[in-house]
């Protein structure tokens, strides 16, 4: 007897502590709003119309004004986090907008393509970095800006629609049709990989906000932003190819894309091939080169390309060797420049003076002091991306003055029959006017802009 008043004294025990943690411990969604499913609620207005209030500073929106979308972001693996991002359609959607909201677990209230109705009396909207939100305030240093909604109040602003879930489309793009109309809105970014330097990493460090880059099969690059506590946080970066779903970000004019989860990426496919987009060519040589006697702000270098094609100077390099020196002084990277067909890059070492004094701007600026900024006894070569000396002007370790490679006060001028460079430097190939007339030179100082021809072989 005593045995069976024993048990029956534990096992009320075991209930009622049972019954304490089940009522004392939180549940993991405790702050998530409830179920609140609506039918007749309808919208009247657009994502512009709302933005267009906007005029420069956080607000509190006064009107009963009311929009509609379709939930594309989910915080079920934690790469998102107290944020909604909808758009406008689940298919070929044409606008996009996010809202802070304090609750964790949203997924399971708001799944992907939960049609949802959001009324926006009392709601903040602002701009940071170029992007509207909604929600809730907060003050920094003085500023307003938009934060989260506390979860008390979102069910009295987000609705969903009951049993109204739609399978939303990506728009499929590619890295190079990226616009900001998709902001916000979730795309699919066809034949990427993750940049080959990356690969082997995982998708995150531990509790930071990283970015990743994903590349194509023309180097164009976006960045996949990642969070440092989301489930796949440690988990590897995949090796392959192929195509990467998420909500296309933005900060200003930098894109950036999220994934809800590791299911968002399929690379199935090999690795692009090695892109090899740096050449060589002898077409490309130095045409002109300025010093005027009346203006030193108005010096220049030009470069010509007698091939019938364009021609990038992506690697290439045009290097100075100030008086007799035979270490390299100063060099200008040309990556950024392509050079048509039967045309010119004109370069400058005082962009704005040249623009003035020739009427029109130069291809590319630079500092003085640089290889476009010579004095007429120095040395230059253009190197091709492999490091070979495609062409010359001057001896390098040749002081220029009182030789047949000065140009000082004047200018040196490639004969127009010239078509291709020269490694090595051939005064016969050359018209060259300065102030001494020395070693064959002509004694003619030349007087900016009537005595050159920039963007012309005369």
């Amino acid at each position: 007897m005593g045995d069976f008043n024993y048990r029956r004294l534990l096992l009320r025990f075991t209930v009622l502590m049972t019954i304490c943690f089940y009522s004392c411990v939180k549940s993991r969604s405790y702050d998530v709003p409830p179920d609140n499913c609506v039918s007749g609620l309808v919208a009247n207005t657009t994502y512009t119309e709302v933005k267009n209030l906007y005029k420069g500073n956080t607000f509190q929106i006064q009107d009963d004004l009311i929009i509609e979308g379709y939930v594309i972001s989910s915080d079920s693996d934690g790469n998102f986090f107290s944020v909604l991002y909808f758009q406008d359609k689940a298919i070929a959607p044409t606008e996009g907008f996010q809202i802070e909201i304090d609750v964790r677990d949203s997924h399971l209230f708001y799944p992907v393509g939960t049609k949802i109705k959001i009324k926006l009396k009392g709601l903040y909207l602002g701009k940071s970095k170029d992007i509207f939100k909604l929600g809730a305030t907060f003050t920094s240093f003085g500023n307003v800006s938009v934060g989260r909604l506390p979860a008390a109040i979102v069910a009295e602003h987000i609705f969903k629609f009951c049993d109204a879930q739609a399978p939303i489309e990506p728009t499929k793009i590619t890295i190079n049709d990226i616009k900001e109309e998709l902001t916000n809105t979730l795309v699919t970014i066809t034949d990427v990989e993750i940049k080959e330097e990356e690969v082997g990493l995982s998708f995150a460090e531990v509790g930071e906000e990283t970015e990743r880059i994903l590349i194509d099969c023309d180097d164009n690059e976006i960045a996949l932003l990642n969070s440092g506590y989301s489930d796949f946080q440690s988990e590897l970066l995949p090796e392959g190819r192929g195509n990467l779903t998420g909500v296309l970000l933005r900060e200003n004019n930098n894109y950036m894309i999220s994934v809800r989860s590791t299911a968002d990426i399929n690379f199935s496919k090999e690795r692009c091939a090695e892109l090899v987009d740096e050449f060589t060519s002898d077409n490309i040589f130095i045409s002109e080169l300025a010093d005027p006697d009346n203006n030193a702000s108005a010096r220049f270098v030009e470069l010509y390309n007698s091939s019938m094609e364009d021609l990038s100077l992506k690697g290439w390099k045009l290097k100075r060797y100030t008086n007799a020196n035979t270490v390299v002084s100063s060099e200008i990277d040309l990556s950024t420049l392509t050079i048509e067909a039967d045309d010119f890059v004109v370069i400058s070492p005082n962009a704005e003076e040249f623009e003035i004094v020739y009427g029109f701007a130069p291809d590319l600026g630079v500092g003085t002091n640089s290889p476009a900024d010579s004095n007429g006894d120095d040395n230059l070569q253009l190197v091709d991306p492999f490091g070979a000396i495609i062409d010359v002007f001057g001896v390098v370790g040749e002081d220029g003055t009182a030789t047949n490679h000065e140009f000082e006060d004047g200018r040196a001028l490639r004969k127009s029959e010239i078509l291709k460079g020269s490694a090595v430097y051939v005064i016969e190939e050359w018209l060259i006017a300065n102030d001494s007339g020395e070693a064959g030179t002509i004694k003619q100082p030349k007087i900016a802009p009537d005595d050159f021809s920039p963007r012309n072989r005369n």
